[in-house]
């Protein structure tokens, strides 16, 4: 290991000081955000315009200080079926109910996964996976399957919380019950002692918990409304899988993650499954790996139906949340920082932990060009109206290949060769490389 030396470090204060330019970027950035400083108006400004496919939506939705974008892009895709079979201009589904029961199953999970790895030291991998707890993120499987057991409700008859809308306190607090019960489980394991009781007691705890902060979820509720015409609708005793099944009715089951992962550890045309942390006990999240052409291909085959396109992507990439743009010849860090490179293709940045999805929203619109390529892509976020352009933003086609990473296809869309790869079980991989691989 070779130390910092006086000499080099001399070396760098000399190669420094001729460097004006240097100077006077240090001014710049002395009292403006870097990400206002990079912005390029001129790039920004060739994302504007109309799209030659575009979805119609009813509203923005905020999801606040919690991590929910994956729920809030499944809900607000699930809400435009209610809308449309109800004649309604606006309308919106309870991610405070939702979010309820993923907690929930969250620690149940966490808990089964303690009991089942209990005889491993604690710096075992997947122990060490465990304990580094869960957050209220997640993944579109997860979505389908709490819907698929819980069904879901109107925002009015479960609606947000000050702690459902601002989640980081209250997933602390959580965490550090989970890993004191995780601590007893493993002690009265050890002694030979059945655990199943005083897990159930445990969940009782986190149930409480969910209940102070964010209301208990109905059992029933009525579904009273009136359309845009004016008439009023009153629909009785329902409960949270007869209101999906009744008003939403799309088949969860028939959507498939699609993504591209062009890394070593995962080959093209590749099946693959994963037990996330935060999936139910009894639930793997699956996901087909093709190239980023088929990825593109699939979501526009979508777009043309009328049917909007979940997605992941990193939205710390390139992005600038007051513009509603995600491109990387908008925002010029390399030119900010006195021409240092920050490149590196989409493999090596998976590989070596640089990038990976961290928010997940819907594709409504793309623009197709006279060749019939696309050039940008119309987004409905989850971050206020106050947020990019009256809360949608737009990526560019280059932000699409670079940085999109997951998003979720009808399996209808699929070519022969590619459904014929979900005919056998999927490969299952490490949680912990979920990821990034």
């Amino acid at each position: 290991m070779q130390a910092l030396t006086q000499e080099l470090l001399d070396k760098f204060r000399d190669d420094e000081s001729k460097n004006f330019h240097s100077r006077t970027l240090q001014a710049a950035l002395a009292k403006t955000p870097i990400k206002d400083l990079a912005f390029v108006p001129s790039k920004a400004a060739k994302l504007n315009g109309d799209f030659s496919i575009e979805l119609k939506t009813r509203g923005i939705t905020w999801q606040q200080n919690s991590g929910r974008c994956w729920m809030f892009a499944a809900l607000n895709i699930m809400r435009e079926k209610v809308a449309q079979k109800c004649n309604l201009d606006k309308f919106e589904l309870s991610a405070n109910y939702l979010a309820f029961y993923d907690k929930l199953e969250k620690a149940n999970n966490m808990l089964e996964m303690v009991i089942e790895n209990a005889d491993k030291p604690m710096n075992d991998r997947m122990m060490e996976y465990i304990l580094s707890g869960f957050h209220d993120g997640g993944y579109w499987d997860m979505a389908v399957d709490l819907v698929k057991k819980y069904g879901v409700v109107p925002k009015s008859v479960m609606p947000e919380t000050y702690q459902s809308l601002h989640t980081e306190k209250f997933m602390k607090l959580l965490i550090s019950l989970l890993r004191k019960d995780a601590s007893i489980l493993r002690e009265m394991i050890g002694k030979g002692i059945d655990v199943t009781t005083i897990k159930e007691k445990m969940l009782q705890e986190v149930y409480r918990m969910e209940c102070i902060a964010f209301g208990e979820p109905p059992m029933t509720f009525d579904f009273d409304y009136r359309d845009k015409d004016g008439e009023f609708f009153s629909d009785k005793n329902l409960t949270g899988k007869q209101f999906y099944e009744k008003y939403v009715g799309c088949v969860l089951d028939d959507y498939i993650t699609v993504t591209n992962h062009p890394t070593s550890g995962l080959p093209m045309d590749y099946y693959y499954a994963f037990h996330y942390i935060g999936s139910m006990a009894d639930s793997n999240v699956r996901c087909l790996n093709l190239t980023q052409a088929e990825l593109e291909e699939l979501t526009i085959k979508q777009l043309k139906d009328n049917d909007p396109v979940w997605f992941g992507c990193d939205s710390g990439a390139y992005g600038d949340r007051d513009e509603g743009v995600w491109d990387q010849d908008s925002l010029d860090f390399e030119g900010l920082f006195g021409g240092i490179d920050f490149s590196m293709d989409k493999k090596k940045r998976l590989e070596y932990h640089d990038s990976f999805a961290t928010h997940a929203m819907i594709f409504v619109g793309v623009n197709v060009d006279e060749d019939g390529k696309p050039n940008r892509w119309k987004i409905e976020n989850s971050w206020g109206e106050s947020a990019g352009r009256k809360g949608y933003f737009v990526c560019s086609e280059k932000y699409f290949n670079e940085y999109v990473y997951e998003v979720i296809v009808n399996k209808k869309y699929l070519t022969d060769d590619q459904k014929a790869l979900l005919s056998n079980e999927p490969e299952i991989i490490n949680a912990w490389e979920s990821d990034w691989l």
